[in-house]
């Protein structure tokens, strides 16, 4: 489980925004790797696994999508203790 505060802030926000472009994206999230290990191929992406421990956190992520990016974004800020990541490899 990815606990890094830094990493968790980048990760949703880029949960927030593969939500808003497609609906279906919700178990897998794609991030750029860490530029600070040194030079990296900048189409290797690290993979994610999403998991929401609440269906109804998960309706409520779903019904704020409509509304725009500023509404979700504090739907994910609001629930985030319900969302976690996992690095897969």
């Amino acid at each position: 489980m990815i606990t890094d505060p830094e990493k968790l802030t980048l990760l949703y926000e880029r949960f927030r925004d593969v939500c808003l472009v497609e609906k279906e994206v919700w178990k897998e999230i794609f991030m750029p790797r860490d530029l600070s290990q040194g030079p990296v191929r900048t189409n290797i992406q690290d993979r994610y696994e999403v998991e929401i421990d609440d269906p109804e956190v998960e309706a409520a992520l779903d019904a704020n999508i409509a509304l725009g990016a500023a509404a979700l974004g504090a739907a994910v800020q609001e629930y985030r203790r319900h969302i976690r990541f996992y690095r897969k490899d």
